[in-house]
């Protein structure tokens, strides 16, 4: 899985790279097939910065989820929030999905005539 961490009008840290990386680190444990995580962090408002995940899935869309906050980390967090909120609605979605089988049915009730 790759993780790119990028920024917009501005530079993180190391060490601000290096709690990101951690934090959007924990979503891989919710879905085995996430292919790559990007994290847009937008400075351009320094008292409200914005934080985007993207997170490219096999067989799936982009899941996608953005947050401002007073700070970056904050930012963070709500985001991480949304995006697993995203991620486990679609794994409920695919559990669910699972058709009956045709032996599994009921046959047609023929009906009684009264002749």
């Amino acid at each position: 899985m790759q993780i790119n961490i990028s920024a917009r009008h501005g530079h993180l840290s190391p060490g601000t790279q290096e709690k990101i990386s951690d934090k959007v680190e924990s979503i891989r444990r919710l879905f085995d097939r996430i292919t790559a995580i990007q994290v847009v962090v937008d400075l351009e408002h320094r008292d409200e910065p914005s934080v985007e995940v993207r997170i490219l899935a096999e067989h799936h869309d982009e899941f996608i989820a953005t947050v401002k906050a007073e700070n970056v980390l904050t930012a963070l967090d709500g985001v991480i929030d949304k995006v697993e909120a995203q991620v486990r609605k679609f794994k409920e979605r695919l559990k669910d999905h699972k058709a009956t089988g045709h032996k599994h049915l009921e046959p047609p009730v023929a009906e009684a005539t009264d002749e």
